[in-house]
C-alpha cells in the first residue's frame, strides 16, 4: 500500500535529516521525497511517498508526529490527491527522428524547453505514471540526461473547507 505523507516543518538546518533518520533507523522506505518552503518563510512541507503495510504506514505517521520540529502530519491515498511529478529529459535529435519527438511530446503534453543543434530539453509535469510513461517513450531516442523531481502532492478540495 502506498501513502502519502504532507507533513509540516520547521524550516531549519537539520530537519530533513532527522526525518530521514527516522525513516533509516526504523528500515522504512521513502519512494520519494520533495521539500519546499511554503507560502511561510519559516515552514517548509515535505511531501514523502512511502509504501508498506498497513502497521508500517500507521507506524510512520506515529513516528512523524513524536519530532518537535513537525508542526502537522496529513496523510492521504493516492486516490484523494492531486499528485504531479516534473521531469526534463535531454535527447539527441537528428532529421529522421525530430518530427517523431515532437509528436510524442505533443501526445503527452510536454514541451520543448531547450533546442540546439542536435539535443532539445524537454520538459513534462504531470503524474509519475505518466512521466515514467513518456520516458519510456523515449527510451528509443538517444536520451542524454534526465533530471526528475520527486512527487509533490495536495489532498483534493472538499465541499466543506474553509
Amino acid at each position: 500500500m502506498k501513502k502519502i505523507y504532507s507533513v509540516l516543518v520547521e524550516n531549519r538546518a537539520g530537519v530533513l535529516a532527522k526525518v530521514a533518520g527516522l525513516f533509516s533507523r526504523r528500515n522504512f522506505n521513502i519512494d520519494s521525497l520533495v521539500v519546499g518552503e511554503t507560502d511561510a518563510h519559516d515552514v517548509s512541507c515535505m511531501t514523502i511517498v512511502s509504501s508498506g503495510d498497513e502497521r508500517t504506514i500507521e507506524q510512520i505517521e506515529k513516528q512523524l508526529n513524536k519530532k518537535l520540529d513537525v508542526i502537522k502530519v496529513k496523510t492521504f491515498r493516492e486516490a484523494d490527491a492531486i499528485d504531479r511529478e516534473l521531469m526534463l529529459v535531454k535527447v539527441k535529435y537528428n532529421k529522421t527522428n525530430r518530427r517523431d519527438i515532437m509528436e510524442n511530446c505533443e501526445i503527452c503534453h510536454a514541451r520543448i524547453v531547450d533546442m540546439s543543434r542536435g539535443y532539445m530539453m524537454i520538459q513534462i509535469c504531470d503524474t509519475t505514471e505518466k512521466v515514467e510513461l513518456f520516458l519510456q517513450v523515449l527510451k528509443g531516442i538517444s536520451i542524454v540526461e534526465v533530471a526528475r523531481t520527486g512527487t509533490v502532492a495536495l489532498q483534493k478540495c472538499r465541499e466543506n473547507e474553509r
